[in-house]
């Protein structure tokens, strides 16, 4: 468009260009002749500025270039998950009858590097500059499953967690034991009614491998499976090899310790909401603290994350379950998991779950943003299906340092602190009934917070202890 305009505007400076001696003669003898023509050659002089600006000052600007570099198997400068390092983990298992703990999450990845050398302008030195820029893409993968059968691996059977072998049950779904279509082989529900694998399920198995995604949240149930698994292993004398994946919460830990009296499904150990630790580490700490029934202890083997520290930045390839769809989902589900003990929507039924809370109760003016949960997959009867609901949209919040309970606090406030606002659940979610006295008595965020501090120190040091990765 900007190219157009300069031709049509070129085009009239050559005409009033070659006009201008005609129109100079025919106004010889006008009153107006002075005025005329003084203004005809500026305007004349205008419009060549217009065109020749942008030629002129296009020798001086800079473009921005960006050359893409698609390199593939580059040298591992990413966080190698313990589950692509087949040659430190195969000879364990060779000759041996298996068992695994396995969801969509338990993949070994075949990265590919894409590398962009782009050129910006430094404010500081008002210079241009080029700078290389490294993305990793993790598109491509296998399932661990199938890789172990292609490196011919005696797999007896696969135990599935909460949202199936497939991830894509909702929460809380009761599991059936299945047939894995693809291989043929047996899928035993590890969630429901069958939350520990039976003494006559571990008969056939000589080592258990568990590779499952964690958040890092004490009430997401993985850390519970890995507890009942690690119990059922502990007491069949079976090896539990454990193939460590990235925690994408682990650089802080907050909340409170969960209680004794409110021990759970989603919540069976003294440790705050935000744990700090992959899954290896905590089953270290399992062991170590003997948190198995009667002090039991499981003998584990580990591997470990390559390239990876508590700094480290980690984005999940795959969800992690079927409502926590992306990396800000993730990093919020500490903090609006609380909602699920509430009358209010934490985004279910919608694209934007764990992103996002309200109810249609809640004021207009204090939260205009709208959304109207529907049936999808991972929520196939959410919470206020199909009605029209008021909240808050959390999608471009920074990544949290901390829990954040203001939310949580200011709904409760906004729907006139009623009786019925915290159910049952969210002292489980909780771990202990203080949270809920806290808020109902008007407590802040900071003034909340401060009953946890010693307890948190508590827990960071026994935790470190147990930790794999600085």
């Amino acid at each position: 468009m900007a190219v157009m305009a300069i031709f049509i505007i070129g085009a009239d400076i050559l005409l009033l260009w070659s006009l201008e001696p005609i129109i100079r003669f025919a106004m010889k003898n006008s009153k107006f002749n002075i005025l005329l023509l003084f203004r005809l050659k500026n305007t004349i002089l205008f419009l060549m500025g217009i065109v020749f600006l942008p030629i002129s000052c296009k020798g001086q600007e800079k473009n921005f270039k960006v050359e893409t570099v698609f390199e593939e198997n580059t040298p591992a400068t990413y966080p190698n998950v313990g589950a692509n390092q087949t040659s430190n983990y195969l000879k364990l298992l060779r000759n041996k009858k298996v068992g695994v703990v396995a969801n969509q999450t338990s993949v070994i990845f075949n990265p590919q590097s894409f590398i962009y050398k782009q050129e910006y302008y430094d404010q500081e030195t008002k210079t241009y500059k080029q700078k290389q820029v490294q993305q990793w893409n993790f598109s491509k993968h296998t399932h661990l499953i199938d890789s172990l059968l292609s490196h011919n691996i005696n797999i007896t059977k696969v135990f599935a967690p909460e949202h199936g072998f497939r991830g894509s049950a909702d929460a809380g779904e009761i599991i059936k034991d299945d047939k894995d279509t693809k291989t043929g082989l047996p899928i035993i529900s590890i969630y429901g009614n069958n939350k520990k694998p039976t003494a006559a399920q571990m008969q056939d198995i000589d080592v258990m491998i568990f590779d499952i995604q964690d958040v890092g949240a004490r009430f997401y149930t993985y850390i519970s499976t890995l507890h009942y698994v690690m119990e059922a292993c502990a007491e069949a004398g079976i090896t539990l090899l454990i193939l460590d994946r990235p925690n994408p919460n682990i650089h802080y830990i907050d909340g409170p310790i969960l209680e004794e009296p409110y021990k759970s499904f989603v919540g069976l150990h003294p440790v705050p909401v935000v744990h700090g630790m992959t899954i290896a580490e905590y089953a270290q700490m399992i062991n170590g603290e003997k948190w198995l029934e009667n002090g039991k202890q499981c003998n584990i083997e580990i591997i470990k994350v390559e390239n990876y520290n508590r700094t480290t930045p980690y984005s999940l390839p795959i969800k992690p379950s079927p409502n926590l769809p992306n990396d800000q989902a993730i990093h919020l589900y500490p903090s609006l998991c609380f909602f699920e003990g509430t009358p209010l929507s934490e985004g279910r039924g919608t694209e934007m779950q764990f992103q996002i809370f309200g109810a249609p109760n809640l004021p207009k003016n204090l939260y205009p943003f709208t959304f109207t949960p529907q049936p999808k997959e991972g929520a196939k009867n959410p919470k206020f299906n199909g009605q029209l609901c008021y909240g808050k949209d959390l999608r471009t919040e920074e990544k949290l340092n901390h829990l954040n309970l203001e939310w949580l606090i200011e709904a409760y406030e906004a729907t006139g602190k009623m009786n019925s606002f915290f159910t049952p659940f969210f002292t489980k979610l909780a771990g202990t009934k203080k949270l809920q006295e806290q808020i109902e008595s008007g407590f802040t965020y900071r003034e909340i917070r401060a009953t946890w501090l010693n307890d948190l120190k508590e827990y960071d040091a026994m935790r470190k202890t147990y930790l794999l990765y600085e």
